[in-house]
């Protein structure tokens, strides 16, 4: 599916191949960068992959050899973000596409090659892991446009690094070096460029052959324990968690394992 922006340049796309899904940000000629068009259309996308049965995990990925996410598109910003009003709706189309990403219940991860800036830089915080290409640039610009960075999105790069490090990449807004990211913990994994998408494919083949009600139990439960949320949430995750025993895939997990096989998941 190909969701169009009507009025600039740029797609977000999606492909379905096996159990994984692709959500790609397509922008090439400016570097992946998002209009407003296709910030908005983010959540759709998402909601497409999360709802596919077949689909076990999400990845996301610029379109192109060069760049992951250069941020916004900032040609637009006289129009979208020109006074404090337009600015909090602009924001609020930011965090909903990166909510959209961390509410899905299926694993997501993110591809990283070149530029990783900004806005891109929240996406991939949004996923639950990140894997990026040497010589790939981290960095948050906003100090050098004038601009707040979003809440949620600043507590998202909280979650991330400590906050000693997310103050330095908002105050200096300098980018950072793939070297440096992996350091830091803005990224999970470092590889070479030729081996990124190999790499991406094969993570992405070994957690998708996994059970789908164990990886969607992990997810809530990570989640509401690292973000210390309220009774509610946590009594949601034990309830994933019951789910799982009381699963069919449960009963292939033991039967496999005692049969010496590798056992095939339904999420059932």
């Amino acid at each position: 599916m190909t969701l169009p922006s009507p009025a600039t340049p740029g797609t977000i796309r999606t492909e379905v191949d096996g159990a994984i899904g692709w959500l790609i940000i397509d922008n090439e000629p400016k570097k992946n960068a998002l209009s407003l068009a296709m910030w908005q259309a983010v959540p759709a996308a998402v909601k497409q992959l999360s709802d596919n049965p077949a689909i076990r995990l999400i990845v996301l990925r610029g379109a192109g050899p060069d760049s992951f996410v250069a941020g916004a598109d900032i040609s637009e910003f006289e129009e979208t973000r020109s006074s404090a009003e337009k600015a909090k709706s602009y924001d609020e189309v930011n965090v909903a596409a990166c909510e959209a990403l961390k509410a899905s219940d299926k694993p997501t991860l993110a591809m990283i090659r070149g530029h990783c800036l900004g806005g891109g830089l929240a996406l991939a915080l949004a996923c639950d892991m990140r894997l990026a290409a040497e010589g790939a640039q981290f960095g948050i610009p906003a100090a050098r446009l004038g601009l707040a960075y979003p809440l949620g999105l600043v507590a998202d790069v909280l979650r991330a690094v400590p906050a000693s490090i997310a103050k330095r990449l908002i105050y200096t807004a300098e980018r950072l070096g793939s070297d440096e990211a992996l350091r830091l913990g803005l990224v999970d994994e470092l590889v070479a460029e030729a081996d990124l998408e190999p790499r991406t494919r094969d993570l992405a083949r070994t957690i998708a052959a996994n059970a789908p009600l164990t990886l969607r139990a992990a997810k809530i439960a990570i989640n509401a324990l690292a973000d210390g949320s309220a009774s509610e949430a946590l009594a949601t995750a034990q309830s994933a968690a019951n789910t799982c025993f009381d699963s069919t895939d449960f009963v292939e997990g033991r039967t496999a394992f005692l049969e010496k096989r590798k056992p095939v998941f339904e999420g059932r």
